[in-house]
């Protein structure tokens, strides 16, 4: 039932996206020409022609990019990301079909807004569509039904992921394994019985979260699953050791998992998010340099001392580099090895201010633009810490392939100063694993609204 629902979803997911892409040109046209006032020199129904042309044009870049596979477990940002993208293409086409057809010379004022509205319209529709699905799948509707392999560990985490996104739309109709166990689930036999129970039940996917001691019976479920028709999923058993989207090469058919699959190990992801940095860093710079000069004047008037505080922190590829702040603590002996705490006595009152607000971290800005750091990305710590926390804290390594950020993904969720490192080592890693440019967006603007002011108090 679920490849039908499927099927019928997708074809009014085009359907609907084909009108919003049609409808935005006359609406763009109108916005131009009565809205903002102006005597077109092309007719509407050029441009009405031109919709119609574009439409299914957009469609199939849409489908291109996989924009009408289920998105039950991908994330909002990740679909609308590819409608930017998507939208993008169609922009260059677009321009390029102008630029070979002579005699044609479409508004730019009303090209450029077409590029927002149908990303708003478009994008705006999925968002609008997610919430519908999650509501009635939170209420029993559009269930994907699931038979599940094995009843350990690895089973129980499952069972307890599933649960935990009733949005998602995953119903459990039971699991199979040697035999019945304490389980959160209805026992449906043993794997001998496999062909039978899949006949029975008729699922739209099993999911096989067998424990090490249970993979020889692999072959044997794999065979069942085909034979029925039945997609299966895997869970290896060793799913502690793996990201959550790891990168599948090939050596002569030879399936290869790479275990730390990093977007900005690709040139053109690097590319782009160090151009941000640059530009970001120099325009933030500029901004912020009156609240700079204004911070330098009350660092030296607060207590004797350097302005900038210049510590030594590791960085890509662990190599270190003098991270800058503003002074916000008396001189001391302890300053590379002593971590800050809210009632840390070594605060000047100007500093325990300039740190409530994160105005200490402005000279980062200079860091970013040098290369040493990112906006955003892991935050960095000092040497003595990363000896420490690379033997007690598991992943820790992994923050050091990307350039440390003035923000992050952990920092907007909460985990700054005296916080959980392995909370925020997941956090870390997560962001590493599933960078985009678009994620950089979010977290930059989660930092201006709710990042920026810390829980430290002031003294």
């Amino acid at each position: 039932m679920i490849r039908e629902n499927q099927r019928f979803l997708n074809h009014l997911n085009m359907a609907l996206d084909a009108l919003l892409v049609f409808l935005s040109w006359p609406l763009s046209f109108w916005v131009r020409f009565y809205v903002l006032h102006g005597i077109p020199s092309v007719p509407l129904s050029r441009y009405i022609l031109a919709a119609a042309l574009l439409a299914p044009l957009h469609i199939l870049i849409y489908a291109f990019l996989g924009m009408y596979e289920s998105v039950r477990k991908k994330r909002l940002y990740q679909d609308l990301g590819r409608i930017f993208w998507a939208n993008t293409l169609g922009l260059i086409l677009l321009q390029m079909a102008l630029f070979l057809i002579r005699g044609i010379h479409f508004s730019r004022g009303v090209i450029v807004i077409d590029f927002f509205l149908v990303n708003l319209l478009t994008g705006g529709k999925r968002i609008f569509v997610r919430k519908v699905l999650y509501h009635f799948r939170g209420l029993g509707y559009n269930q994907k039904h699931i038979i599940l392999l094995g009843s350990g560990p690895l089973a129980v985490r499952y069972l307890r992921e599933v649960k935990k996104s009733p949005e998602l739309g995953l119903t459990i109709l039971g699991y199979i394994s040697e035999k019945p166990a304490p389980f959160a689930s209805k026992y449906l036999g043993s794997f001998e019985e496999m062909d039978t129970v899949l006949d029975r039940k008729k699922p739209d996917e099993v999911v096989a979260a067998l424990e090490m001691t249970e993979y020889d019976r692999m072959p044997a479920l794999i065979q069942a699953c085909e034979k029925s028709g039945v997609r299966l999923s895997l869970i290896p058993f060793y799913a502690d050791y793996m990201p959550s989207r790891p990168q599948i090469d090939s050596l002569n058919g030879l399936p290869l998992i790479n275990l730390r699959r990093i977007p900005l190990d690709n040139v053109g992801n690097a590319f782009m998010k160090r151009s941000m940095d640059i530009v970001g860093s120099l325009f933030l710079i500029l901004l912020t340099s009156p609240i700079m000069l204004f911070t330098a004047i009350g660092v030296r008037l607060s207590s004797p001392g350097p302005v900038i505080f210049k510590q030594k922190r590791v960085g890509l590829n662990k190599k270190k580099f003098y991270m800058y702040k503003f002074r916000s603590m008396r001189l001391n002996d302890a300053s590379d090895t002593a971590w800050s705490t809210d009632s840390d006595d070594r605060k000047t009152r100007f500093g325990a201010f300039i740190r409530k607000f994160s105005i200490d971290e402005l000279p980062q800005f200079f860091n970013v633009l040098k290369g040493d750091m990112s906006l955003v990305g892991p935050r960095p710590e000092v040497p003595f810490y990363v000896e420490q926390f690379k033997e007690e804290v598991p992943l820790y390594m992994v923050k050091h392939q990307v350039r440390p950020g003035i923000t992050g993904w952990a920092q907007v969720n909460g985990l700054r100063g005296d916080t959980s490192i392995e909370d925020r080592i997941r956090h870390d890693v997560y962001y590493i694993e599933n960078w985009t440019l678009l994620f950089d967006v979010k977290i930059l603007f989660m930092t201006l609204f709710k990042g920026v002011k810390n829980q430290e108090k002031l003294q």
